[in-house]
């Protein structure tokens, strides 16, 4: 795939997350219908959380010599960081605005900059374009999972 279908992606992201949240209801943030599934809520709060680690660390190869970049655990950030008490309507704004600010910066980049390096604590080096690539399809993955709970709330509306 070539980099401005990427970034054509990459953009589309936050709208998409968007529009498969508001199919739930509110009160159906926090349940967890399908078991050993993160809720909506948490989900979101996961994407938010990792939205801006991701940007940083495009930031980074585009601006220093072969960055370390450092891994996260989802689990801790989870457990850490008061998934339960945030709102869902503020990580959506979050993602959205973190990606709006990281395509516009990533458009006026050279091509060749797709290509500079970071070295992950974890994963070895990345070029920005992988790095792109992946947080990219980060949403789109969760997106599936978000959309299996709500069939799951729409399953269990019709068993009652």
């Amino acid at each position: 795939m070539q980099v401005d279908e990427i970034l054509a992606q990459y953009e589309k992201g936050a709208p998409l997350l968007r529009t498969s949240v508001m199919k739930a209801k509110e009160e159906q943030f926090d349940l967890t219908p399908v078991p050993g599934k993160w809720s909506i809520r948490q989900v979101v709060c996961h994407i938010a959380d990792f939205e801006p680690v991701y940007a940083d660390r495009m930031k980074r190869v585009l601006v220093e010599d072969n960055p370390t970049m450092f891994g996260g655990d989802p689990d801790a950030f989870a457990s850490r960081l008061h998934y339960s008490r945030r709102c869902v309507l503020e990580e959506l704004e979050l993602i959205d605005v973190v990606r709006r600010q990281m395509a516009r910066i990533l458009r006026e980049v050279d091509i060749e900059d797709f290509q500079r390096t970071g070295v992950h604590s974890e994963a070895g080096p990345l070029t920005l374009e992988t790095l792109l690539e992946r947080i990219t399809g980060h949403i789109p993955h969760h997106i599936r999972f978000i959309e299996e709970k709500i069939t799951a709330f729409g399953s269990a509306a019709g068993s009652l």
